[in-house]
């Protein structure tokens, strides 16, 4: 699909109550288990939301949390918000300046660092990595399924950050979707911080490849988002994130490092988000770990060597595992030299001859040489199906 003209910028309403949850325990190997401690949820103060805070709840075990039922995450999505991006926060020039998120890495990293990047090879035992994969770009301008892809921008505190999403298809609206799946780590700030503000999705940044002739000081801000920006009105991350993550390590609460939000497009009278990109990617749920045998991850990197301006992928071959927690679903991991920026970034694997989204950039290690995602099970599909149900 070729860009259409950048719809025209409008006022989100006041904050929307945001279904937050993010699932997201991407792993060091041998990080124990803090999940014991059955703490308060934190409610949303009366001074940041305008609503009184809804009532504390108990945060779940693992095995309690796999057996939530609707009302349990709406009593969860109740205590949490998130506030829309504010109308022409985001110029062109903070979208360019905007710091990667970095790649959370594993405490304690079983390193295997070939000598020189090899084809993608299937793990030879358990836990083995594969061999890096070298990033390629995707050609400008974009093929038409290549506009599910997008950057999303955010705040942490002062300064902005970017991290990567994929638009995914909404059950409950089908051919309509207005949800876009990223990293846990790319909306909260774990363990004792808050939701960040500000977040916004670009789909198909730069797809016409305007900012990658290096004259990004005559570009204009439609160059950069040929569909404009879609401000999130709700979003949902994991109880487990918010209780137990350092985003900026590895460790159990990253396999299930899986985020969601709802986008609004900028023109209220405009058409959903996957009707204007013209496509939507599905999700694939508990995929049996041997169909998975071509798993391509893409994202916008942006640490050195990257520049943040491409959309970049790695064609990683049959994932190998990364235990961590034994008691989590192992995470997928795939030889990839990507950077910062590709975190929330979708991996792609094929179902029934089409595409289909089976993880997410969680963490990558210092060398560059693999990233690894969360595998997508019962609490991922249990958090979705109440999130695209409920999701205003």
């Amino acid at each position: 699909m070729s860009p259409i003209s950048r719809p025209r910028r409008a006022v989100l309403g006041a904050s929307v109550a945001a279904l937050t949850m993010v699932v997201a325990t991407a792993c060091g190997p041998d990080n124990s288990d803090p999940v014991g401690a059955q703490t308060a949820a934190p409610s949303v103060a009366a001074s940041e939301s305008g609503k009184p805070g809804a009532a504390p709840i108990k945060l779940p075990t693992i095995e309690e949390l796999k057996t939530w039922k609707l009302e349990d995450w709406d009593k969860w999505a109740q205590a949490n918000v998130i506030t829309p991006a504010a109308k022409g926060y985001w110029t062109l020039q903070k979208l360019l300046n905007a710091k990667p998120k970095p790649l959370p890495q594993p405490a304690q990293d079983p390193t295997q660092t070939p000598a020189q990047p090899t084809a993608a090879q299937p793990p030879t035992g358990p836990d083995q990595l594969p061999s890096v994969v070298p990033a390629k770009p995707v050609a400008h301008p974009f093929p038409k399924n290549m506009h599910v892809n997008g950057k999303i921008f955010f705040k942490d505190g002062n300064e902005d950050y970017v991290c990567s999403g994929t638009v995914v298809s909404d059950p409950a609206n089908p051919g309509k979707s207005n949800l876009v799946w990223t990293a846990s780590h790319c909306l909260h700030g774990g363990k004792g911080n808050k939701y960040y503000t500000d977040i916004t999705f670009a789909p198909a940044f730069n797809s016409n490849g305007v900012l990658s002739n290096g004259d990004k000081q005559k570009a204009k801000l439609e160059d950069a988002e040929p569909y404009g920006e879609w401000n999130a009105t709700a979003g949902m991350v994991s109880p487990q994130w918010t209780a137990e993550a350092d985003p900026e390590k590895g460790g159990p609460w990253s396999q299930y490092d899986f985020g969601i939000i709802k986008v609004a497009n900028p023109d209220p009278k405009g058409k959903s988000l996957e009707e204007t990109v013209g496509g939507s990617v599905p999700l694939w749920f508990n995929a049996p770990r041997d169909q998975l045998s071509g798993v391509a991850n893409y994202g916008f990197p942006e640490g050195k060597p990257f520049d943040g301006v491409e959309l970049e992928h790695c064609d990683g071959g049959k994932p190998a595992k990364k235990t961590g927690d034994p008691s989590r679903p192992a995470m997928l991991v795939i030889g990839c030299n990507m950077t910062g920026g590709s975190s929330g970034g979708g991996w792609y694997a094929t179902k029934d001859g089409k595409p289909a989204l089976v993880s997410d950039t969680s963490i990558g290690n210092g060398a560059n040489t693999y990233e690894a995602g969360p595998y997508l099970e019962d609490v991922a599909q249990h958090m979705f199906d109440y999130f695209s149900k409920k999701a205003k």
